[in-house]
């Protein structure tokens, strides 16, 4: 995986990396750089790379490249907007009369618009392109920076929204939230790497 010294990437590195402002605690500081360093290894498996490239899928996966940055800024985004509103940042209701059952099934007879939009994430739709999505996710990592600048404690917990994967009252504090973007973006980023050396033999590092 690659560092997050983006000067010995040469011109063609992109990145979507946020400098902690210097006041910051330790802490805070190691953790928006660990976020910063996860960002990097999932963009830099996607330069030199066309729009038309950023859609394929060069394995027997349904991912593509350009559907996993989309994803990764999605999802750090969701989970920082968490930290400031809450559950109402990511409530999973269902439509009147469908059920978990039903959706674990594929019976259900209508599909939440959540869904719909956590599957639009993972592909190359109409008009998407790589400066489009790269600039969509610096503005995500922007506000990242912000917000964990700003929160008072990281110690302080939201609860978590009703869903199947939640524990019913379960909490999760700004640190865990935190912890969980760089788990998560670290492991999309090894996705990555995977993805890019089977499209064109190329490696992110």
């Amino acid at each position: 995986m690659p560092d997050n010294d983006n000067d010995s990437k040469g011109p063609n590195a992109v990145t979507a990396t946020t400098t902690p402002p210097a006041t910051l605690d330790a802490e805070r500081s190691d953790l928006l750089a660990a976020i910063a360093n996860a960002r990097s290894a999932v963009t830099n498996a996607v330069r030199g790379l066309s729009d038309e490239q950023l859609g394929e899928r060069p394995t027997v996966s349904e991912l593509c490249l350009g559907g996993l940055v989309k994803h990764v800024a999605s999802m750090e985004d969701t989970w920082l907007r968490f930290v400031v509103d809450g559950p109402s940042a990511m409530t999973y209701g269902l439509p009147e009369g469908v059920t978990w059952g039903d959706i674990a099934a594929g019976t259900a007879r209508e599909i939440p618009q959540w869904m719909i939009d956590h599957q639009n994430e993972f592909q190359m739709l109409p008009g998407d392109t790589l400066a489009g999505i790269l600039a969509s996710y610096e503005q995500v990592a922007a506000r990242t920076a912000e917000i964990v600048a700003a929160v008072p404690d990281l110690s302080a917990t939201q609860p978590l929204p009703e869903a199947p994967w939640h524990e019913p009252g379960a909490v999760r504090s700004v640190r865990a939230v935190l912890m969980n973007v760089i788990a998560e973006t670290s492991q999309h980023a090894g996705h990555a790497d995977i993805l890019r050396e089977t499209l064109d033999s190329q490696k992110s590092t």
